[in-house]
């Protein structure tokens, strides 16, 4: 192996303006240092313990149930509530009231005193008054269908269908999970040196983790209970297909654009990463495994089930030619000296197809690649440093921007969008400029238009000007030009994407940021929102222990009629009913 060139990464990278164009950044798959893909490995590694530890619910399944989750170094809980609601009040949006399932993940022991102020406070979400030792707090509603199907066939002894699983992949679907010192809870800080969740988002996928064991075990309780002697557990291999689904609006993208230094340092360690692995020379032993990812793509790409037509087209597409590089994989390895060219010879296919691709190569170095899974953490300090000039930054600007400074904000078609928060909702909104309401509480996201502004600003000034100088007399550029000065000194930089423009898409963001999450399953419903899974197809917890555990989780399948059969002598073992 060519030592030199595996371990010299920073001059292999992918440039920004490959890697940050909203395109690629919206056709994002998970890898091996997504979070939920670092959350499950170390629950493995550090063999964390988790058990029922309070399991009161009535015969219809409400009321609250407790989880203990022990670490090598603290104890946890779960504490699930879940309440009758009609269909009525089940709502994806934020601004609901009420939902089938309010949770909460939070440090130390539950007392019955700690217990009734939970009950008290965590249904009513935003609303309620927590202790701060909750870590995450948040709320799923069922996949009512999902739900029924599976309660109703179990307790008649028989298996769901496989089929009406795959359209949905989850029971239970989150609306919110929130974290870092949200409505009083817990701030990042008390996390910071906590070696169990000092990793970002890390203690809400851990808590999303634990609801999926909770809806498994809610549908086989309630099975139980309405079945009796003739009720049976579901299959296993379904069990480890169901994940736990998500509704991703437009909120998500204002995060994207108001932490630029947190997606810098995710695309950078990402792009770091993958630099390794295209480095490395190609072996015809890695030819086997590869091409198993791609066919499991392939055939993950065919399960896909979703109601938009682009990504629909996006899927076919990308299965076509990844077909056709299944076909010609090996003599492209032959042919090939690193698995750079590999890539190099494969950007014809789509983004999609190529992201892909890329995924599956970092599965083939789980050494190199998980060696950065603690590296998303970053400061997100804007600064720009005394004693530049105005050319200091000019030079910034046409070498990190040019998406923005050669593009003519004067053009109706460039200012599109604008962004504001809606007064009665709270939630992020598109308007039409010149057209619609609220234009004048437009959100400052106008990153693209910001930047064009600035360099207009400094052209005109000596290019020997102090910036503290210029900054002085035109302070309405201090914001942006510490932004640009920060992150055109990074990386991966900003994302280049004007969000105003009339044809950008904000499902670029949301998909880039739900897949360094780890979400599988794209189901674009719009525009503007999305539903995802998280820890589809992951192991179950009882397997995280075995010494053979594996991640071999990428691309989830559904099961074989072969894979259910295998199962169904264990589920009559385990329950004594029919399989």
């Amino acid at each position: 192996m060519d030592a030199h060139r595996s371990t010299n990464t920073k001059a292999s990278m992918r440039s920004a303006d490959v890697v940050m164009v909203p395109e690629r950044l919206g056709a994002m798959h998970q890898n091996r240092i997504s979070f939920v893909r670092t959350m499950i490995r170390k629950m493995a590694q550090q063999q964390w313990q988790v058990t029922q530890h309070e399991w009161q619910l009535c015969p219809q399944g409400f009321g609250h149930v407790i989880y203990k989750l022990v670490t090598p170094h603290h104890v946890y809980h779960l504490v699930v509530f879940c309440d009758h609601i009609a269909d009525d009040e089940r709502n994806d949006r934020v601004i609901a009231e009420k939902w089938d399932v309010t949770f909460a993940l939070l440090q130390g022991d539950v007392d019955v005193a700690l217990l009734e102020r939970l009950r008290a406070n965590v249904p009513l979400q935003e609303a309620g008054r927590n202790p701060n030792t909750v870590l995450v707090l948040a709320r799923a509603n069922k996949s009512v269908r999902v739900f029924e199907h599976i309660v109703s066939h179990l307790a008649t002894g028989v298996q769901p269908d496989p089929a009406a699983l795959a359209e949905v992949g989850y029971i239970l679907r989150t609306t919110a999970v929130y974290g870092n010192g949200k409505f009083g809870i817990a701030d990042f800080k008390l996390l910071e040196n906590n070696p169990d969740f000092n990793q970002s988002f890390s203690a809400q996928m851990c808590a999303v983790y634990l609801l999926r064991e909770f809806s498994l075990d809610w549908v086989n309780y309630l099975a139980k209970q309405q079945g009796g002697a003739q009720a049976i557990a579901l299959h296993r291999e379904l069990q480890r297909y169901l994940g736990i689904g998500n509704a991703t609006g437009l909120g998500m993208a204002p995060y994207l654009i108001n932490h630029p230094c947190i997606v810098d340092q995710w695309m950078t360690t990402r792009e770091a990463a993958l630099a390794e692995v295209l480095a490395c020379p190609t072996e015809l032993a890695k030819y086997a495994y590869l091409q198993a990812l791609l066919q499991k793509a392939i055939l993950h790409l065919t399960q896909v089930v979703t109601i938009n037509e682009h990504q629909q087209l996006l899927n076919n597409v990308a299965e076509s030619e990844l077909k056709r590089l299944d076909n010609e994989l090996e003599a492209l390895i032959t042919s090939c000296d690193t698995w750079q060219q590999v890539v190099e010879s494969s950007l014809h296919m789509s983004m999609e197809a190529q992201e892909i691709l890329l995924t599956c190569l970092m599965e083939l170095y789980p050494e190199r690649v998980d060696a950065y899974q603690e590296q998303m953490n970053c400061d997100e300090t804007l600064s720009l440093p005394s004693g530049k000039q105005v050319q200091d930054l000019i030079t910034t600007l046409e070498q990190h921007y040019r998406w923005a400074i050669d593009t003519d904000f004067n053009q109706t078609e460039n200012s599109y969008w604008f962004w504001y928060r809606s007064q009665d909702k709270e939630e992020p909104r598109l308007g039409v400029r010149g057209e619609e309401a609220g234009e004048e509480r437009e959100l400052p996201l106008d990153i693209g238009r910001q930047v064009y502004r600035l360099y207009q600003a400094l052209s005109v000034q000596p290019p020997t000007q102090s910036l503290a100088e210029f900054l002085v007399l035109q302070p309405q550029f201090r914001a942006i030009a510490r932004r640009v000065w920060t992150l055109g000194n990074k990386a991966m930089g900003d994302i280049q994407m004007n969000v105003l423009h009339q044809a950008s898409l904000p499902m670029h963001l949301l998909r880039c940021k739900l897949a360094v999450f780890g979400a599988t399953k794209f189901d674009p419903r719009s525009d503007r929102w999305v539903r995802v899974t998280f820890f589809q197809g992951a192991p179950l917890l009882d397997e995280l222990s075995t010494p053979s555990f594996q991640e071999q989780w990428l691309f989830p399948l559904l099961p074989s009629q072969d894979e259910l059969k295998a199962s169904c002598h264990s589920n009559q073992q385990q329950y004594g009913g029919k399989g």
